[in-house]
This record gives structure tokens, sequence and C-alpha cells, in this order.
């Protein structure tokens, strides 16, 4: 299963991919062909943001370099864990995951283990949303991804019962940051890690 995941994502198809918190939607995010393919899939419009979904940091930073030196210490920080972090995209990458906005980036980096953590190492990151249909409950269960969606993946990777909450997303773009989403992590410790994280410099 996770050749056929690996094969699926390099081939430009979209697979369910069980993540730390919910089951997501993901496809390859070096071309917009593909992250078309997981919004039609989805139902969703093409103004609405996707997440970079990396292995790991390092790998997250080889995606996006940038992050690197304006970010770096906040991303070590809080990833990975169950967070999507919007950040600055000063050379505007993917801009077919940015939704109405290609100067920021949501990224993750969840703490992974077994299949889906192979499947990432082989690839290095994925575009990620939740395998939902648009504005339905996120799957907590495989059995739970919506008929339509399974029937239109190249592969789907089974990972058992997960937490079903989503990713507590943090907005870092501005002169504060913001919860934008509370999901696994409450918004108050999100805010608190991360205030603790930059002592309050957000750009540099």
């Amino acid at each position: 299963m996770i050749e056929e995941a690996v094969g699926a994502i390099r081939a430009g198809k979209p697979v369910v991919l069980p993540t730390d918190t919910v089951y997501g939607l993901c496809a390859d995010p070096s071309r917009p062909g593909p992250a078309r393919g997981v919004y039609r899939l989805k139902g969703r419009p093409g103004s609405q943001p996707s997440a970079l979904l990396a292995h790991d940091v390092e790998a997250l930073f080889e995606c996006v370099p940038e992050l690197r030196e304006r970010s770096g210490s906040l991303v070590r920080a809080l990833l990975p864990g169950p967070y999507t972090l919007i950040l600055p995209n000063p050379a505007r990458r993917y801009p077919w995951l940015a939704g109405d906005n290609p100067d920021a980036i949501g990224v993750r980096v969840p703490g992974l283990r077994g299949p889906a953590a192979k499947v990432l190492e082989r690839v290095g990151a994925v575009l990620a949303t939740s395998a939902n249909l648009s504005g339905g409950p996120d799957p907590r269960r495989l059995e739970e991804v919506p008929e339509e969606i399974r029937a239109g993946c190249g592969a789907l990777l089974d990972g058992g019962e997960l937490p079903g909450t989503p990713s507590t997303v943090l907005d870092l773009t501005g002169e504060e940051p913001h919860v934008v989403r509370e999901g696994a992590v409450p918004a108050h410790e999100a805010l608190e890690r991360a205030v603790g994280a930059t002592a309050g410099r957000w750009r540099e």
C-alpha cells in the first residue's frame, strides 16, 4: 500500500492518508494540476487555501527556503505537531495552494508514525486538506471519507481511528499571532506557545 500511495502521488493522482488529526486528501504539491484535481474532488473553490504538509521540518525548509531564515525558530518550536501555520511567502511559492493570498502559505509537519510516515518520507511533501466534501465533517476513520472521494483517489491508506479534531490554524503573518481555527490545540495554548517561541517578533 505504501508503494501504491507513493506511485499515485508521483503520477499526480489524489490519495487519502491518515494524519495526526484527521484523514487527509493529499496530492503532489509541486504543480497545479493535482491541486485542481483535489479541489474538484472535494467540491472546494480554488479561492480557499490548502496546506503544504511535509515529512519533517527540514523537508519543509527545502520546499520553502525563505522560512528557514524568516520563521525558522517559530517553525521548529511548534512543529511537528497538530498545527497549520500561516506564514509569509515572499517568493509566492506554490500559488495554487494559497487561495486568494499568494503572499502567505499554510504549512504542516504532522507527528506521523507507520505507513503514512513512510509515504511522506518518500515523497517529501504533499498538498493536504481534510478528506471530506466541502463543508462536511472531518473523517476520523477511512470509512467516513465520502465514497465519491474514495472512488476518485489513486490510493487509500487506512490508519485506523484518528483523534478526529483538525489542526489548530495559527496566522503568523501579521504584527500579532491569531488563531484562525481552534482545533487539536486550544487557542490560548497555541497563542502562548507562538509568543514564547519568538518573544513577540513576527517580522524580520
